[in-house]
């Protein structure tokens, strides 16, 4: 896609959004069914996928962890957005990688310890690009990809999760 194709597909929308600010609120969601034995299975719009427990607490591995899926959708989002990104300002990227990392201590989760938090620690987000790219380019992929990645920025900032429980 070229940038003046992925402009007047988003001009539209953008102008529909100035007009009527409400419309561009949209609620994503995300639906799971419990599982066999300790599992849940989340509809993925794609695919149907199983989690469980990860092996650091006492999962056979043969199941997704959730925290491996929050750092596959960071990727996947810092992916997309790159590359509109990428796209929007007429930067030509070949190809490349992105990888999360996070830093998890189990003992948090297992309630081994109250000084160990539970969750991720630290999340490293890195990008290998097979581009060539000055300076100024790779400093705006950079702002521009943290700035408008829903997952990214939903990380950084944290928002507030209401939970609830029915019978």
């Amino acid at each position: 896609m070229t940038s003046e194709e992925l402009k007047n597909l988003q001009a539209p929308l953008k102008e529909k959004y100035r007009e009527q600010p409400d419309v561009a609120m949209i609620t994503l969601k995300a639906q799971g069914i419990i599982g066999e034995g300790i599992s849940c299975k989340v509809e993925t719009g794609k695919a149907l996928v199983e989690a469980g427990l990860h092996p650091a607490t006492g999962g056979t591995g043969l199941l997704a962890c959730s925290g491996d899926m929050l750092l596959e959708a960071l990727v996947a989002c810092a992916g997309v957005t790159l590359r509109a990104v990428a796209t929007a300002i007429g930067v030509e990227i070949k190809g490349g990688a992105i990888k999360a990392e996070g830093d998890l201590d189990f003992r948090g989760t297992l309630g081994v310890s109250k000084e160990a938090s539970v969750g991720f620690k630290a999340i490293r987000l890195s990008f290998e690009l097979d581009a060539e790219l000055s300076i100024e380019q790779l400093q705006s992929l950079e702002k521009l990809t943290e700035r408008y990645c829903v997952v990214y920025q939903t990380l950084v900032k944290g928002v507030p999760v209401a939970t609830s429980f029915v019978r």
